[in-house]
């Protein structure tokens, strides 16, 4: 299984999961001509995307699904409330709606998909668990982390979760009161060291690769995550990554973990 991160960030998140000769992507928060472009660079066209699967529907994780709409044939996979959503703000999808329940097993092709609830300021936030032999998981956008995040991301083989913020930049920064109590509420944004406690037990459970997404432009930088992240996977042997905000980052996924029980 490989994935290439085309863009994480607010603004815009879009990644490509490839695996059992399926391609689909995980949100589509930047333009098609965009997504085109970089799926040219894997020898890859929009006609090739098996499904796009969507966390929620905030402008940086959809942005560029109505361009899909008219450039691809891909299904849009959805959970009922975000569907519903999609339903009012894009004309023509319903055709190529697939409502998708949460907690349980899909499949796409040969990949099995299982979304799982994220703690997000929206009515439903998912994030997705994706098994072609090897397993990798995808959490961002989320305030605190629940037992079914942890559930659903323990054990995978490579995980991107998102270290949004540094808990000091933010609070001094010049984001505005109301901004910085939405940001640090449990259905905001995970801060850095919150997002470092998390790595610490994925390392424990065997994960192997962890990226650092959703990072602010404005309240953290990625040598800031990094360094946090860092001194929690001390001891590890953990691959610490960070998804760039433009430009494409990939990452093999490989079977070398035992799922957690």
């Amino acid at each position: 299984m490989k994935l290439t991160v085309f863009a994480s960030g607010s603004s815009g998140n879009c990644l490509l999961l490839s695996g059992g000769g399926t391609d689909i992507l995980i949100d589509a928060g930047i333009s098609a001509r965009r997504i085109s472009d970089m799926l040219g660079e894997s020898c890859l066209s929009l006609q090739d995307i098996g499904g796009v699967l969507i966390t929620h529907e905030h402008s940086d994780h959809i942005s560029g699904l109505r361009g899909l709409l008219r450039r691809s044939s891909a299904a849009i996979y959805a959970p009922r409330a975000v569907a519903a959503r999609l339903r009012g703000m894009l004309p023509g999808v319903e055709e190529r709606l697939r409502v998708i329940p949460v907690g349980e097993d899909f499949t796409i092709a040969r990949l099995t998909v299982r979304a799982f609830h994220t703690p997000h300021d929206t009515d439903e936030s998912v994030g997705y668990r994706v098994e072609c032999g090897a397993v990798f998981a995808i959490a961002t956008d989320m305030g605190c982390v629940t037992d079914e995040v942890r559930q659903n991301l323990l054990g995978a083989d490579a995980v991107l979760i998102e270290s949004n913020h540094d808990e000091d930049m933010l609070r001094y920064g010049r984001y505005p009161v109301y901004l910085k109590r939405r940001i640090l509420s449990e259905h905001g944004h995970l801060s850095n060291d919150n997002c470092a406690s998390l790595a610490r037990e994925l390392a424990e459970s065997g994960t192997k690769t962890i990226i650092l997404g959703h990072l602010s432009r404005e309240n953290n930088t990625p040598a800031t995550a990094l360094r946090t992240v860092g001194r929690a996977l001390d001891g590890t042997d953990v691959s610490l990554l960070c998804a760039p905000v433009f430009g494409a980052l990939e990452v093999k996924v490989e079977e070398k973990c035992l799922a957690s029980d």
